[in-house]
């Protein structure tokens, strides 16, 4: 889940629980905004978390290739 995704699930959350005054039978509207805000904040995180993982992660290899030379057949 990417930070679009965590951001759409906290904004739909918060306009379930906040916004929403409609009544379902054997659901409470404003419980299902407050778990999809969690759901939001916890992929959020995630989210971040593996982005700045892959940061840090990053290695530099200082190393010297040489490239052998085809022998020159009058020189031994």
């Amino acid at each position: 889940m990417g930070i679009g995704v965590s951001i759409f699930l906290l904004a739909l959350g918060a306009i379930l629980a906040f916004a929403v005054n409609a009544s379902v039978s054997g659901l409470d509207i404003s419980v299902i905004g407050v778990i999809l805000m969690v759901c939001g904040l916890i992929g959020l995180g995630l989210a971040i978390y593996a982005m700045s993982a892959g940061r840090r992660s990053t290695v530099v290899r200082d190393e010297t290739y040489i490239r052998d030379r085809p022998r020159d057949p009058g020189v031994y």
